[in-house]
């Protein structure tokens, strides 16, 4: 891009001296590293771009929020490096100055804001574009915040929603029990050939108190999860005490469990029961997303420096990519008979204990084969508590003795 100043000293340089003209070009570079000093200190990335889209300059932010490499992007066309981001129809069916959030993957899964507005200059009383300046910055922290701030307005009012719930059924499911238990001791005292159907009617309609009083449990746990009771526990047993309650489901089925739990795995404060009933809840998804007629479910520990990793695979049917969004909402379920609250009861345990949870799935008509459709969960627990701590104060006033 051409300044009119540039132009205009281009017109004069026969009328210079070689002293007069190494003056300018000095003041030009340094007024150009000045520029480009300034720019590379910033941590919003800033492009310039040419009136076409192609890129003539991009400090050390922008590179690195897009990936690109910064020497071998200049001259290149900015919607040719950024796929996804068509310029020309941007900048034809925008006003002149634009902001907008741009969701980026790669060279890893992030929000961006730019703004862009373009560079002018009036010559000879007519408005030219000499280029367009794109400012960037980083709003994923600011995206997550305010996901986490819809959540946690989400979880109040269900909390609202479960002291109603609570005092509504739950009183009413306690007092069928006991008219039930009241009606049973009745029912034995009939003549023998009359017990055995009536007791059969009792059994069933115990089994629906029972059901009722699980969903009832399971919401409340996912509104209002107990504290965690953390003490040294070793995940590797929580894994197998789980496959071990979970084998009387699992017999029967044609499903191989594989097992890959690394036998140096570090303990971890972790309240055992939390832990086991997510592990159970991830697993019981696993096998029953696998088909009848067979499947593998891969359960693996690994660690690094920071956390420890479990993995929970299984080569079922997968999940579709509109729902993935959603996994996380209270009564969203792929199931016709389930609850919708597993995966919100897990997380809600799994940042108790300061971790995470992270889905990856193919859905079945997504994959080219069905050996790779399927989910893996890994749930991330820090090595390290990640609470804020008050570092000691220093010896001798803070001098550091060498």
């Amino acid at each position: 891009m051409k300044s009119s100043f540039i132009e205009k000293l281009l017109s004069r340089l026969d009328r210079l001296s070689p002293r007069q003209v190494q003056s300018l070009v000095d003041r030009l570079l340094r007024d150009k590293g000045f520029l480009e000093s300034v720019f590379e200190a910033l941590h919003e990335g800033v492009l310039i771009l040419d009136p076409e889209g192609s890129i003539t300059f991009l400090n050390t932010a922008a590179a690195r929020l897009f990936g690109l490499d910064a020497d071998a992007s200049i001259g290149q066309s900015l919607s040719k490096l950024i796929r996804g981001l068509d310029w020309q129809s941007l900048t034809r069916t925008q006003p002149s100055t634009l902001s907008r959030d741009l969701e980026i993957f790669y060279p890893e899964h992030r929000f961006v804001n730019f703004y862009l507005s373009p560079i002018a200059e009036e010559i000879d009383g007519t408005n030219r574009v000499l280029g367009t300046v794109l400012l960037v910055r980083d709003i994923t922290e600011d995206k997550k915040s305010t996901a986490e701030t819809l959540e946690s307005e989400k979880l109040n009012a269900l909390t609202l929603l479960a002291a109603g719930v609570a005092h509504e059924i739950g009183n009413p499911l306690n007092s069928l029990g006991i008219h039930l238990q009241l009606l049973e001791r009745k029912i034995r005292k009939l003549p023998p050939g009359d017990v055995d159907p009536l007791m059969e009617h009792l059994t069933t309609a115990r089994s629906e108190i029972a059901r009722l009083d699980t969903l009832l449990q399971d919401f409340l746990h996912a509104i209002r999860p107990a504290r965690a009771d953390l003490r040294p526990t070793k995940l590797n047993e929580l894994v197998r005490e789980t496959l071990k309650t979970l084998e009387p489901e699992l017999t029967g089925r044609t499903i191989t469990i594989h097992l890959n739990l690394h036998e140096h795995l570090p303990s971890l404060p972790l309240d055992p029961d939390q832990i086991r009933q997510a592990l159970f809840n991830l697993i019981k998804n696993a096998y029953q997303a696998v088909p009848a007629s067979g499947g593998e479910i891969t359960v693996a520990t690994t660690f690094n420096e920071h956390e420890i990793l479990v993995r929970i695979a299984d080569t079922g049917s997968g999940i579709p990519p509109e729902v993935l969004g959603s996994l996380f909402e209270p009564y969203s379920t792929t199931k016709s008979s389930g609850t919708g609250l597993g995966l919100l009861i897990v997380r809600r345990i799994l940042r108790e204990h300061g971790g995470e949870i992270e889905i990856q799935s193919v859905a079945s008509e997504m994959a080219e084969d069905d050996k790779q459709s399927g989910t893996t969960i890994t749930l991330h627990f820090p090595r390290t508590d990640k609470r804020a701590r008050l570092l000691p104060a220093p010896d001798n006033d803070g001098v550091i003795e060498i």
